[in-house]
């Protein structure tokens, strides 16, 4: 069962990150354009407050953050410093349009995808951001990108676009970072629940935070369902493992624009919730830029 963790409100909180050397999790709260930093021996909390939707953030093998913003990347050489921009600013100029979901693999580059308030118009993009400041699209035609993880031989790559219910497992060479052939991992059922934010654990198996769906699940290699967490709010958002022992499960969620009526069912929407695992998560790799 799951437990609240940090009774934090935020608005949209998102990209939880587990910070092995500094033993802390980095997250977001994207609407609030606010960069966390949490100590979860003692629950204290850290705030960066950019000027702009900071929708996803990760360490870097150097130190600092490498993050996902409205019009592109940018990065940080440590702690609390203003975020210099960082490759290509794809989407300045596209207000629909702002980063989202992102994560590193394990030759440091970072993988960020877009999401368009437009949906009508299915624009957003995946990308891949190398070290050395280069952008290339990956995935279009999508609305939301999400899900983006990657499994332990680094040879599958999960992605979600959130409003089609379905999660695509595509092969990957982990050497050029070219996506090859991409199937069709798993399809939720429409009215229960969208994959959201994920992460893969130790045993290769894939992790979904259900945004309308109140729960998170685990899926095998294989895309079977074997675990479900129930959560006590309505839009869990991502799932990051870590803590000491790389077995405590942190789960991001969204208080905004819920009725009273849903408020009230659920006074802790938007705060960060935990539990146990079973089957270790894995260290995140750091962006080598």
């Amino acid at each position: 069962m799951a437990q609240l963790f940090l009774d934090a409100g935020a608005m949209l909180g998102e990209s939880p990150r587990w910070h092995a050397a500094e033993a802390r999790l980095y997250w977001v709260d994207i609407d609030a354009q606010r960069i966390h930093r949490t100590d979860p021996a003692t629950g204290d909390t850290e705030t960066m407050q950019l000027g702009c939707p900071v929708g996803c953030v990760a360490p870097r093998a150097g130190g600092g953050l490498v993050m996902g913003l409205k019009d592109g990347c940018a990065l940080t050489d440590a702690w609390g410093e203003e975020p210099r921009a960082f490759g290509p600013q794809m989407l300045a100029g596209i207000p629909e349009q702002r980063f989202n979901d992102g994560c590193v693999d394990a030759a440091g580059r970072f993988w960020v995808g877009s999401v368009t308030s437009d949906k009508s118009n299915p624009g957003a993009m995946l990308f891949r951001l190398d070290p050395d400041g280069s952008l290339t699209p990956m995935i279009g035609g999508l609305l939301t990108s999400n899900g983006a993880a990657f499994s332990p031989d680094g040879d599958t790559f999960y992605h979600a676009d959130t409003p089609t219910h379905a999660i695509n497992a595509y092969a990957v060479d982990p050497a050029t970072g070219l996506l090859g052939e991409g199937r069709l991992f798993h399809r939720f059922e429409q009215g229960k629940g969208r994959p959201d934010g994920g992460t893969v654990d130790a045993e290769g198996c894939y992790w979904s935070a259900l945004w309308d769906g109140w729960r998170v699940v685990r899926l095998s290699p294989a895309g079977e369902l074997l675990q479900t967490v129930e959560l006590p709010v309505q839009r869990p958002s991502m799932i990051a493992i870590g803590g000491a022992d790389m077995r405590t499960a942190f789960v991001t969620s969204a208080g905004k624009t819920l009725t009273d009526e849903e408020r009230a069912r659920q006074p802790h929407a938007g705060g960060l919730f935990t539990f146990r695992v079973d089957v270790p998560g894995l260290v995140q790799p750091g962006f080598g830029g």
